[in-house]
């Protein structure tokens, strides 16, 4: 049986990544239009929570991912490539994941509530969704594939950030070097100063994106009660925020240093009441029966219940983490590897 090389595994990581992308594209071109067009939103199966929450979220973060693989393939050359590959398959496999997330939702809205719709677009939009589906397949099959062979290198240690010797922050410093108005503020120092201040910038990212989204919500659909542009805008902000965090330790965008046992805790903590805050907005309905009573129409109930469970989570996290912070090892960092 022939043994796979470093050339082999570099092949046939950009044959993943592109069939990912491809994917993704398909992906995101089917979704906008059964999201975005309201005669055929209005046919489809997953138009409302829970399963709309999960479309809303893939809607975004997976051309996101989708932006930023395409974008360091113009740096596939550079040095590092053993951990650009690696990590770049990291991150279409978390992208590959999202799509499956989706589909398995729609599915799921597909059995529960296809007797209520019927027509064309109905019909359109299930075919699509099948269509996703076996897409979808063998290029998770691909990925799990690659799973059996792991080179080495990505577990080398560099002197500075422990982990990955090369990061996404470091490709996109290279990339910006080549174009003269963004050369002077691009270098080493900027992007250190990007690592020891990952979390301050990946939650100024997240607001950045919320408000834009949030805004395009509120134009699109008249929304002038400020109490909800504010609660969509924390929900959005926290659901970005959890993105950040959890695709970073995936895989390793920014090479972050060693954190302190109490920062992890908090950073875990966060990461746990954001998730909380955006599956209690999906299964609002059938939450609020458990605290309060008649139909959940209020926005301060709607905060109080959404809110209160990524604050109750956060604080259920920090306890249940903080009796382990002593007895474990800190991790170098996300998305690092172990020996």
């Amino acid at each position: 049986m022939r043994v796979m090389t470093t050339a082999d595994d570099e092949r046939a990581s950009t044959a993943t990544i592109r069939a990912g992308l491809g994917m993704a594209g398909v992906f995101e071109a089917w979704t906008v239009l059964a999201t975005q067009d309201k005669t055929v939103r209005a046919a489809s199966p997953w138009q409302d929570d829970p399963y709309d929450v999960v479309v809303s979220l893939t809607q975004f973060t997976v051309p996101v991912l989708a932006l930023v693989i395409a974008l360091r393939l113009l740096v596939w050359q550079a040095p590092g490539g053993a951990d650009r590959a690696r990590q770049t398959v990291r991150a279409v496999a978390a992208m590959i994941t999202l799509v499956g997330l989706t589909l398995a939702t729609e599915w799921a809205a597909v059995l529960a509530k296809s007797p209520s719709f019927s027509g064309i677009w109905t019909s359109v939009l299930i075919g699509g969704l099948a269509a996703n589906s076996v897409l979808t397949a063998p290029v998770a099959v691909s990925l799990m594939r690659r799973r059996r062979w792991r080179g080495r290198a990505g577990e080398r240690r560099d002197d500075r950030w422990p982990g990955w010797r090369h990061d996404w922050l470091g490709d996109a410093v290279h990339l910006c070097r080549r174009i003269p108005v963004l050369r002077r503020l691009a270098g080493p120092d900027a992007a250190d100063w990007v690592r020891r201040r990952a979390m301050t910038v990946f939650l100024v990212l997240s607001v950045l994106a919320a408000a834009a989204v949030t805004g395009a919500q509120a134009v699109g659909e008249r929304l002038t009660d400020p109490l909800l542009i504010a609660w969509m805008l924390i929900v959005e902000t926290t659901s970005d925020l959890a993105f950040c965090l959890i695709g970073n330790a995936v895989a390793g965008f920014v090479a972050r240093p060693p954190r302190t046992g109490s920062r992890r805790i908090a950073e875990a903590s966060v990461v746990a009441g954001c998730v909380a805050i955006g599956a209690a907005t999906a299964f609002r309905d059938t939450l609020w029966p458990l605290f309060g009573t008649g139909a959940l129409t209020s926005v301060p109930d709607l905060a109080a219940l959404t809110l209160g469970a990524g604050l109750t989570t956060s604080v259920v996290t920090a306890a249940l983490l903080l009796p382990r912070t002593s007895s474990a090892p800190p991790p170098d960092h996300d998305g690092a590897a172990t020996a």
